[in-house]
């Protein structure tokens, strides 16, 4: 994980001691004998007293679940927008962007494992929600991003953050979607957008991912397609592994089938990470093919992702094809948008969060 901008930080062992503050979580059920079950993820975790569940930042304490990672940012930084990605939500904006430890997936080729799953104990720096409110204010950000693990690990912390964050300040997810139907419906009365990696059919998450049923995943896809919330989807072409011709198609017609042929889709270029370090980054010509295929398949906006300077990074048109915003790497160069439409004819994009834009 990389990041240029003057503030960020990653916070590493010894360099603050953590309190001892922990939430009590939203989700869960008690049993008996102090048993409980777990339900902000699909994996339910039943868990005796003095037991976590498999993102080891829940733990059952006596018959309470409590988050362990509560207000505890193990990196914080001030990101574009168009890194998380969003491309088509507040474009040309900043945001204050924290992370905790966990993760409720494990991959194989995850490039923070070092704060996802490969870690001892638990590590970072006391940012209370406050805090993460004021940082953002303080560094003329126009939003909060929830990121560089999974946010659905810290959920309560997210959700304490969103209610305190003034109006005008967006709260977006980058998420892997391993939610259970309770999560979503919680998270999505407080989020403004969400991009979720779709990594690959059933057989890749179970091999590369430790998700033995990933329908879940699918499911919040389309339940958050359905909300009042922004949209967008990652997908990581890793080669020999989810990028035949007919693993895009497959994936693209889904996409367009259940999310609509508007949802903005970034096909990503993998780099060797943890265990995957034996297989090459893709290759150029497999995302531009990907790229092709989504086209094809009707979908609007499809952006070729870690390939600075690619063609693909700026926004056209769907109707007359004219370049509505130019970008160059994760910055925004020019625009031409009418409020939501495009400056040239006048169709409504789906280009959401643009009030934020001027702030």
């Amino acid at each position: 994980m990389v990041n240029t901008h003057p503030f960020f930080k990653y916070f590493k062992p010894g360099q603050k001691k953590l309190d001892r503050r922990m939430k009590e979580t939203l989700l869960y059920q008690k049993k008996e004998g102090k048993r409980v079950v777990c339900n902000t993820c699909p994996r339910r975790c039943q868990l005796e007293s003095g037991q976590k569940g498999f993102c080891r930042v829940r733990e059952n304490i006596e018959g309470t679940l409590e988050l362990l990672t509560y207000g505890k940012a193990v990196a914080a930084g001030v990101d574009p927008v168009e890194k998380k990605p969003f491309f088509n939500f507040a474009p040309g904006t900043r945001a204050f962007s924290i992370s905790t430890m966990g993760c409720t997936l494990d991959c194989d080729f995850c490039q923070n494992a070092s704060i996802s799953r490969e870690w001892d104990e638990i590590q970072g720096q006391d940012m209370p929600p406050e805090e993460v409110v004021r940082q953002t204010k303080r560094n003329r950000c126009q939003g909060i991003a929830y990121t560089y693990t999974e946010p659905t690990v810290f959920l309560e912390y997210c959700l304490d953050t969103m209610d305190i964050a003034e109006d005008e300040k967006y709260n977006v997810f980058v998420s892997n979607g391993f939610m259970t139907p309770e999560t979503v419906e919680r998270v999505s009365e407080k989020l403004d957008a969400i991009n979720i990696d779709l990594k690959g059919d059933k057989k890749f998450y179970r091999e590369h991912c430790a998700v033995p049923d990933p329908e879940p995943i699918f499911e919040a896809i389309k339940k958050f397609s359905e909300k009042d919330v922004h949209l967008e989807l990652t997908s990581l072409i890793i080669p020999g592994e989810n990028d035949s011709e007919e693993d895009i198609r497959e994936r693209v017609r889904w996409i367009r089938e259940n999310t609509g042929k508007d949802t903005p889709l970034h096909l990503s270029r993998f780099h060797p990470a943890r265990n995957l370090l034996d297989k090459p980054p893709t290759p150029l010509e497999t995302l531009e093919k990907a790229l092709e295929i989504a086209k094809e398949e009707g979908l609007e906006y499809v952006y070729c992702g870690n390939v600075p300077g690619h063609e693909s990074e700026s926004t056209y048109c769907p109707s007359c094809g004219e370049l509505v915003i130019k970008r160059k790497g994760y910055r925004v160069k020019e625009m031409r948008l009418e409020g939501r439409k495009c400056a040239g004819c006048g169709k409504e994009l789906n280009v959401r969060g643009v009030e934020y834009m001027q702030n």
